[in-house]
């Protein structure tokens, strides 16, 4: 693919072990300073529970100040879970903030439960989790409730959702299946590949192209668009680059065995003595990730925008150190041409 990369930002609010979760949180309002200088084109914020390496719980609190700290990137989230949440309530909730900041507010949506089942239930209680059969009802009703038009014969066709009549944000549905991606297809909605979630993706090209082989033009797209997510560390050499990612490879073994209790910082990654199936799934899981000096990125990332066929992609990138994170994107930015605002 010859087209110029277009890159955006999702970032997980990544905790570093011994530190704060509200250290985390001023990161996250850090970095996007930081990653709009560099010509970054969005800044999404993602939703986890109950997990002790993610500060990111609540998205749609989070968009409104990383908004107030930036001028002109887009900013949203990366996503909200909606099957966790009343409809109307995060029309309400992305309205307000597309009242506040026109032109700038971004809602990604995700049917994923961002947590596990008792936490699910938790975030439901006490009501009971919604069966994700209802998932398409409520993304179409959060449609109707963003733009004021629900069906004719909707039970709640005379709610208006406030406030006022804002600029309504643009609305990505995101995912890591052909679920999500034909939904999408469907309702002529931009989708979001992730493939950093390291889910299949041997299946992800499949699809991305089920999802544009399926499209629906609509009042809200009028073709295909795609971004695809992608764990990356970037550093001046690939030594130095492999012993940051070491922190954040370590910190997804404790996260999926339940020992997760921060980032740990690269010297306890690499002093740590890894038994041959945690080292085989740390292997398989750094297949999904691109990490390097600022050539070897900026070719792994023309090679998943050569896979997907986009040229929109969304850099992850969890270190321990914020300024490491910051020189990450930078070398990125400037490895793949980005270009500044003016």
């Amino acid at each position: 693919m010859s087209l110029k990369l277009e890159l955006s930002v999702v970032d997980q609010s990544p905790v570093r072990a011994g530190e704060s979760a509200g250290q985390a949180l001023r990161d996250t309002i850090a970095l996007a300073v930081e990653v709009e200088k560099l010509g970054y084109q969005r800044y999404w914020l993602a939703e986890h529970h109950s997990l002790p390496n993610f500060a990111g719980t609540s998205p749609e609190i989070l968009v409104g100040p990383v908004a107030a700290h930036t001028k002109t990137i887009r900013v949203g989230s990366g996503g909200v879970m909606l099957s966790h949440y009343s409809a109307l309530k995060v029309a309400e909730n992305f309205r307000m903030l597309g009242s506040l900041y026109p032109g700038r507010i971004d809602l990604g949506i995700g049917r994923a439960p961002g947590s596990d089942q008792i936490t699910a239930a938790a975030l439901s209680f006490p009501g009971h989790p919604k069966e994700i059969r209802h998932f398409p009802r409520q993304v179409v009703d959060l449609l109707g409730f963003l733009n004021n038009d629900l069906e004719d014969g909707h039970f709640f066709a005379g709610i208006s959702a406030g406030p006022g009549e804002p600029e309504v944000p643009d609305v990505w549905l995101l995912g890591s299946r052909y679920e999500s991606a034909q939904m999408a297809a469907q309702l002529g909605l931009p989708f979001a590949y992730a493939h950093f979630f390291g889910i299949a993706v041997e299946e992800g090209p499949a699809i991305v192209e089920n999802y544009r082989k399926n499209f629906q033009p609509s009042e809200h797209l009028p073709e295909p668009k795609i971004n695809v997510g992608v764990h990356v560390v970037c550093a001046e050499t690939e030594e130095e680059a492999l012993r940051l990612s070491a922190s954040r490879n370590l910190a997804r073994l404790f996260n999926i065995t339940g020992r997760a209790k921060g980032i740990p910082s690269p010297e306890d990654a690499a002093g740590y003595l890894y038994q041959p199936d945690e080292a085989a799934f740390v292997k398989q899981y750094r297949n999904v990730c691109i990490d390097g000096d600022p050539q070897q990125v900026k070719a792994g990332l023309e090679n998943i925008a050569e896979m997907y066929q986009t040229p929109d992609l969304s850099v992850v990138t969890i270190t321990h150190s914020l300024a490491d994170r910051v020189r990450s994107y930078e070398l990125v930015a400037e490895a793949c041409g980005l270009t500044p605002p003016e």
